[in-house]
């Protein structure tokens, strides 16, 4: 596995259990990292993700639900609903991955630990989010500096 790979993997690991367990990020996020340790860099990344999304969640979800009318958000599993959670937040949020590489990045966690049907339906709530890119930059950018 790639190594941001890797702290894309930590990040989301440490999301669900957040999301699951309701457990606090930093005491979970250090946990992960103990057992699988990156360098400092790579840490960081992982710091960037789970901290950047955590405040954003709700802002988060009603941008994915919006894009995946078909699925009531609650019913989206836990897994999924995280990883879509990453790869928006990365591409349109952060800014700091290009959309196909964060598009990629999704499905391949996707199909690490979703289901069966997981790396399509998120390559597909991913495509239709992919084609508001810029709307959807523009409503958290303007969101933060008001």
């Amino acid at each position: 596995m790639k190594a941001r790979t890797r702290a894309r993997s930590i990040a989301l690991q440490t999301l669900f259990e957040v999301d699951m367990a309701d457990h606090p990020a930093v005491e979970v996020m250090q946990e992960r990292l103990e057992e699988d340790p990156l360098p400092d860099e790579l840490a960081e990344f992982v710091r960037q993700i789970v901290f950047g999304i955590l405040p954003n969640r709700e802002r988060l979800d009603e941008v994915i639900a919006r894009c995946a009318p078909e699925w009531p958000f609650d019913q989206i599993a836990a897994i999924d609903r995280n990883i879509l959670r990453i790869a928006v937040w990365e591409f349109a949020v952060a800014d700091l991955t290009p959309l196909k590489v964060a598009i990629n990045e999704a499905v391949e966690l996707a199909k690490k630990y979703g289901s069966d049907s997981a790396p399509r339906f998120v390559n597909g709530v991913l495509g239709t989010l992919a084609e508001r890119e810029n709307d959807i930059r523009q409503s958290f950018h303007q969101k933060t500096v008001e």
